[in-house]
């Protein structure tokens, strides 16, 4: 082997065991060498090589340098399949820096034209390895089901070959991009699959890092116990001591969160030995920042005083020291943060600020939003304590906007920091709120309530898009023309009060706080959940609201009855979701009695206007028992009264298959498309569904259903009615699924019930709601609040739970 050639591959070894700094230092010195020798193919390899040496230490534009200079000597080099082959390589490593950059368009193309070279030279391995790197950046893009398509493609190919390094490998990151776009289930059946394969080819390292990728699945899916256990596997598999460390670190933290406190302090013990002899690697120094942070969390559950302080911080001041080393400005911005926190918690408050603002300045440098977001937030909360409120809110403010920047790939950012959105998005969001609704003398500027209302709605699109695991909500975000007749209600629930902002017709403001603590809000909403639908609770059901009711608008009563705006527009927050508004009574009333009520998570996602389409229903539904759901006679009632009133087209038990309903929505331009089957609303994507006769239609699958491939109804659905469905028990974020529902069917407007009852009132309620839908001078809002009350005044269904389930979410005009 020539000199030069064992510069490059020496180089090679650094970059595999994460030594970055000192990869880039051997290419480079082959470049010389190579360059000497008159050898322009392998001098573009190194090139190549070591732009990913610098993407690593985030050196973008050394990156791009090193890259340009490659492709420019691939020029001018003679067309073999050698030279073929390393344009291809070389140009895949472009697409890998545009990805890194958010420049994912671009990184497909240069993708696609590296695959037609493989495609030509045949080379399988490569073409595969490359469909994967496209999958990546169709799903930064957002374009999941594109990518997920990619993947399945390059699987089916693979299917057929025996078992080999590459097949195992590409079912590996298939098993890890589903797992990210958040089909957890089928990411564990194929990485069950992978390492099957692994094992047939009795590869330990394979089968190590497999294992420990089903444990970050089971571990997303919630599923501890199994996670604890295939870290287990992946710690007795390994001959990698940095693969060891990984599931360590990962297991233990998953230990603290069970509260298996001994088994807890026996391996933070195993793991604090086993850092002293670690190569130094950004996964290790990862692994030593998460131990940390996994001691600093043991420390507040348990008030222990070991390990203290002290041993933290100087894991931490080892890790930012290794990460300087490596010239791992991440890493390095990473673990300076996090030992911000540590002192944020002793209350070494400008120590904290300081090394906050450090870990900050790196991140901005190499613009990594997705840390850099959580030194604001950091920032922020430090600068709150010292009584700085315009300091934090302008540090909560970037903080929330690079959350915004981060929108795509939130759920898809660097593996080592794996975001839980309720502990480390959420906070960010709410925090921000309750700074902005404080004042001295309760006088808050219309310019706070504003961003207050705002920053609300933000939160909302956040929670839907952390739903479905992707940012499906990206084309729809509108910049709407605000109904000039409604009022928009933003209740927000704060850990010792409720907060209420009011954007009346003509832009005024109001607000007003309820001093009332969050556990004993939610424990009346519960009580009040639990009650609406049993069928002898009018009292408890009458007093519970009363309560609610004189939290949430009495004090506005006044002020909106002085603006006589009809309608109402709840933009509702936690345990609030599942209530229906329309049920809140002052004593005398209900709120549904006085007001038309809708509800929409955001403003941003509805384009409120009136519908101009005429006026014909696709109505499906099971009146038998079907799936393990009981039988609901009275649905073929209420088809037959949709029928009679409206040009329909019906399909009933047996004909209701979720093809047939593909089909119908497909070939009829029918603007209404209404289901009376069993469903469920949950905060998990893969716990609601609506009932076909022939399988469970989960909110994923929906939007394949209902949007035609050929996009050739850009308006799909104008209204989406659920009759019989119902929300998860006991899940405080189950209507969240309602929302997620209505938008992955692309509908403007969607009426679903909060519970399934009485299909024998739904039957009257929806013969009355289709009698006066044909009316064009009313509201979708007013068509429901007048089927409502039909019900209300009638004695037989006069109780909340006959009236109250539905709800209209989305466009009520």
């Amino acid at each position: 082997m020539s000199y030069a050639q064992s510069l490059l591959e020496q180089g090679s070894k650094f970059y595999e065991a994460e030594r970055f700094a000192e990869a880039a230092t051997f290419w480079q010195q082959g470049i010389s060498a190579f360059k000497t020798n008159g050898d322009e193919l392998r001098q573009a390899i190194a090139l190549g090589n070591l732009s990913l040496a610098y993407q690593q230490l985030g050196q973008w534009s050394e990156a791009e340098t090193a890259i340009a200079q490659s492709l420019n000597l691939l020029q001018t080099a003679k067309d073999t399949k050698d030279s073929s082959q390393i344009l291809a390589q070389v140009l895949d490593i472009k697409g890998r820096l545009q990805l890194a950059q958010s420049k994912a368009e671009d990184a497909l193309d240069t993708w696609r034209v590296s695959l037609d070279i493989y495609t030509k030279i045949g080379d399988e391995r490569a073409v595969l390895q490359n469909r994967i790197n496209q999958a990546q950046a169709l799903q930064t893009l957002g374009f999941y089901r594109q990518a997920e398509k990619t993947l399945r493609e390059s699987t089916q190919i693979l299917q057929s070959q025996p078992n080999s390094p590459v097949k195992i490998a590409a079912l590996h990151s298939l098993g890890n991009v589903v797992q990210v776009t958040g089909d957890l289930e089928t990411s564990r059946q194929i990485l069950q699959q992978s390492l099957e394969g692994a094992s047939s080819l009795q590869d330990q390292e394979a089968i190590a890092d497999i294992l420990l990728s089903l444990g970050n699945t089971a571990r997303v899916q919630q599923d501890t116990q199994t996670a604890i256990k295939f870290y287990q596997q992946t710690i007795n598999t390994t001959t990698s001591p940095t693969t060891r460390i990984q599931a360590q670190a990962n297991q233990l933290r998953l230990l603290l969160k069970t509260e298996q406190l001994s088994a807890f302090q026996t391996l933070s013990s195993e793991i604090k030995t086993q850092l002293k002899d670690l190569p130094v690697s950004r996964t290790a120094i990862s692994a030593r920042i998460n131990f940390a942070q996994s001691l600093m969390q043991f420390r507040k559950q348990t008030a222990a005083d070991t390990p203290s302080s002290l041993d933290i911080a100087q894991l931490l001041a080892t890790a930012i020291e290794q990460a300087k080393s490596l010239q791992d400005k991440r890493t390095q911005s990473y673990a300076l943060g996090v030992l911000g926190k540590v002192y944020e918690q002793t209350q070494q408050l400008s120590d904290a600020q300081n090394l906050t603002q450090q870990a900050l300045l790196i991140a901005q440098d190499i613009d990594a939003k997705d840390i850099g977001y959580q030194w604001q937030w950091q920032l922020g909360r430090l600068l709150k304590t010292k009584g700085d409120t315009k300091g934090a809110v302008a540090a909560y403010t970037e903080a929330v906007n690079n959350l915004q920047a981060l929108r795509s790939d939130l759920v898809a950012v660097n593996s080592a920091v794996k975001f839980s959105f309720r502990e480390v998005v959420e906070p960010v969001y709410r925090e921000l709120v309750d700074l902005l609704l404080q004042s001295q003398d309760n006088q808050v500027s219309s310019e706070n309530l504003a961003k207050a209302s705002n920053t609300i709605e933000l939160l909302q699109i956040a929670e839907l898009e952390n739903f479905f695991r992707n940012n499906c909500l990206n084309a729809q975000i509108l910049n709407p023309k605000k109904d000039p007749k409604a009022a928009i209600i933003y209740p927000f629930i704060l850990p010792d009060r409720l907060e209420v902002i009011i954007e009346l017709p003509q832009q005024r403001w109001l607000h007003y706080s309820t001093p009332v603590v969050k556990k004993e809000l939610e424990t009346t909403l519960k009580q009040l959940q639990e009650n609406l639908p049993k069928p002898h609770t009018l009292r408890q059901v009458q007093s519970l609201s009363q309560k609610v009711y004189k939290w949430l608008i009495q004090p506005a009563e006044a002020a909106l009855a002085e603006s006589q705006t009809p309608t109402l527009v709840f933009v509702l927050d936690g345990w609030l979701r599942n209530i229906p508004m329309a049920a809140l009574y002052d004593g005398k009333q209900y709120l549904v009695e006085k007001y038309n009520i809708a509800l929409t998570p955001s403003l941003q996602l509805i384009e409120p206007k009136s519908s101009e389409k005429e006026f014909k229903t696709i109505a499906a539904g099971l009146s038998e028992a079907s799936s393990g759901f009981s039988a609901l006679p009275n649905v073929k009632l209420e088809l037959e009264q949709i029928r009679s009133q409206v040009p329909s087209s019906i399909l009933l038990n047996q004909e209701f298959t979720s093809k047939a309903l593909q089909n119908r929505i497909n070939s009829l331009s029918f603007p209404i498309v209404h289901l009376a089957t069993h469903g469920q609303f949950s905060s998990k994507a893969e716990e609601t569904f609506i009932v076909a006769w022939d399988e469970r239609i989960y909110v994923k699958k929906l939007n394949e259903l209902v949007r035609s491939l050929e996009q050739n109804r850009p308006e799909a659905i104008d209204l989406l009615i659920l009759s019989a469905c119902q929300t998860a028990a006991g899940d405080e974020q189950a209507a969240l699924g309602i929302a997620g529902v209505a938008f992955q069917a692309g509908a403007r407007s969607t009426i679903a019930s909060l519970w399934n009852l009485d299909d024998e009132s739904t039957a009257v309620l929806m013969s009355q709601f289709y009698q006066e839908l044909g009316n064009k001078n009313l509201t979708k809002a007013e068509v429901l609040r007048h089927a409502q009350l039909a019900l209300l005044q009638n004695p037989k269904y006069k109780r909340p739970r006959f009236w109250a389930p539905y709800v209209l979410l989305g466009n009520w005009l």
